[in-house]
């Protein structure tokens, strides 16, 4: 008994908790050891502790003596063994979700004095918010001390007894010498869940994003042998065997996402994990929670800590696509994880280091946004390390019967047909428009085509689906410049659509492009919309 304790026996008791708290990282297994050196010194029957987590508290691991503790068993799990059946409506797996206020309990109340709160007889002094459940849980008398570590609490422990017996000075003195190298204990386990978690998190987005680099892109691996293409490639190649930032610049759908993923595969960083984020498809709120992630409460919904992009692509790649439409205060975050490879998560104050290689693409003039102040500079020279140009789709026609021949194949096979040949009069019409919409607008045209097509015979009488503004009749297609034939099509759509862009019917959906492209075409071709209204 503590009594007969001198201040030896007292050290040796102290030096055999402090080993057995940092004696392994299973924190039950440490309460196990804690009890087995303490229960003999100052009898108790169960040793409970709970973790903080801003202004909640939750189950850790507890110790009940008598009751054997299972290989993997929460804390709601060994109390549901011991407390049986539960009081009611008590649910234990609940708590571990949830938690419980901080306000108003003895952990808050231990916090703010610092030192032990005893409870000698829990039958007439139920003073917080929990009493009332430990007392249905069989406790009478119980001491809790706070866990600190470098002054922060980072939970309490609850030494309990099953029977009003006083706890003596001594008993408290060595119960509170002990929480400190529990603490210690406590915070370890903390850390070493989250690492697990964390882990686990990461193996389980590892797999997804894997799968996703293992799919093939929506137009399969890169195809043609044009010049421009070759060029292109050229660079894709002297530039995939180096970390540098690469920006990728050419209209929607010239295939600038599957050129960053074939840099990956060709680089040194082929291992790592290849993440996409498309920056135009997310909300101006939620852009920086997810390149950074957020720390769980930052805002309104963010239930739980999240990873960032960053994160996921340390040791690999990150493919920023329309890196053009970051809003300004993105763009300066990103600028710092250029420069120093360093980040916060939303609503934290804790700094990330990553070292994912940034691939970027847009299809925006990042030049002309820099002069109207919608781009920072700085970032842009950051970004524009090795631009690589991805040729439109007219300025690789050589190119365009062996895709349509792949297209052709591809969704043949998904539909149960075999395309044998195309028709010459739709390869005419294929060849003479010009795609403002380049290599995805050509895949979903041979798409409608091989779900309209009868036979072995690949054909379409209205190529663009009737109404776009683009018809690829030969309407014209001799004698006139790609350019001409593209500004044709754009005022045809502009007319069909009242002088709209955007919008389910604006001229920009008829065409199947973004609005923004359609935009920037209708300067570029020195179009006035306006007159179609």
């Amino acid at each position: 008994m503590i009594g007969s304790l001198d201040s030896e026996g007292k050290y040796r008791l102290l030096l055999r908790v402090s080993e057995a708290a940092n004696g392994q990282l299973d924190f039950p297994r440490v309460l196990d050891a804690i009890a087995h050196a303490l229960t003999p010194i100052v009898p108790l029957d169960a040793i409970a502790v709970v973790s903080r987590s801003g202004d909640r508290f939750y189950p850790h691991a507890v110790h009940i003596e008598g009751l054997d503790r299972r290989p993997g068993e929460s804390f709601g799990q060994t109390l549901e063994r011991a407390v049986h059946p539960p009081p009611p409506g008590e649910d234990f797996a609940q708590y571990e979700r949830e938690g419980f206020p901080l306000a108003g309990s003895a952990t808050a109340y231990v916090e703010r004095t610092g030192r032990a709160y005893v409870c000698q007889n829990l039958e007439g002094e139920r003073l917080f918010s929990e009493d009332d459940r430990l007392y249905a849980y069989g406790i009478r008398a119980y001491v809790r001390t706070p866990l600190f570590v470098r002054d922060r609490l980072i939970g309490s422990i609850a030494f309990s007894r099953s029977e009003p017996r006083r706890f003596l000075p001594e008993e408290i003195e060595i119960l509170e010498e002990v929480s400190r190298p529990i603490a210690t204990a406590v915070s370890n386990s903390l850390a070493y869940g989250e690492i697990e978690r964390l882990k686990d998190r990461l193996q389980e987005e590892n797999l997804i994003l894997r799968g996703e680099l293992d799919e093939r892109s929506s137009f399969g691996d890169v195809i043609g042998s044009s010049p421009a293409l070759r060029r292109t490639l050229a660079r894709v190649e002297r530039v995939a065997r180096t970390n540098s930032t690469v920006l990728l610049l050419g209209e929607t759908g010239t295939g600038k996402e599957l050129l960053a993923a074939e840099i990956h595969r060709r680089s040194p960083r082929a291992s790592g994990t290849f993440v996409k984020v498309n920056c135009a498809a997310l909300p101006e709120a939620l852009i920086a929670s997810e390149l950074f992630g957020h720390e769980k409460g930052a805002f309104t919904g963010a239930l739980e800590r999240r990873i960032g992009r960053f994160e996921l692509a340390s040791g690999g790649t990150l493919f920023l696509d329309e890196i053009g439409d970051l809003p300004a205060e993105v763009q300066v975050a990103l600028l710092r994880v250029l420069q120093e490879g360093e980040f916060e998560r939303v609503g934290g104050n804790r700094t990330f280091r990553t070292d994912a290689r940034i691939i970027a693409a847009t299809n925006r003039d990042l030049s002309r946004d820099v002069e109207e102040g919608r781009f920072r500079s700085d970032l842009f020279y950051r970004l524009n390390v090795f631009p690589i140009e991805v040729p439109p789709l007219r300025e690789r026609r050589e190119d365009i019967p062996i895709l349509v021949e792949y297209f052709a194949s591809r969704h043949g096979a998904r539909l149960g047909k075999k395309f044998r040949r195309v028709d010459r009069a739709t390869m005419d019409r294929i060849l003479g428009y010009p795609w403002p919409g380049n290599i995805r607008e050509l895949e979903n045209w041979i798409e409608r085509a091989a779900i309209l097509s009868d036979g072995d015979r690949l054909s379409l009488d209205e190529p663009s689906g009737g109404g776009s503004g683009g018809s690829m009749q030969a309407k014209g297609a001799a004698g006139r410049t790609l350019a001409e034939r593209e500004k044709e099509a754009i005022e045809q759509a502009l007319a069909a659509s009242g002088g709209r862009v955007s919008g389910e019917k604006g001229a920009a959906a008829r065409l199947g492009v973004p609005a923004t492209t359609l935009e920037s075409k209708i300067r570029k071709r020195k179009i006035d919309k306006h007159r179609f209204r």
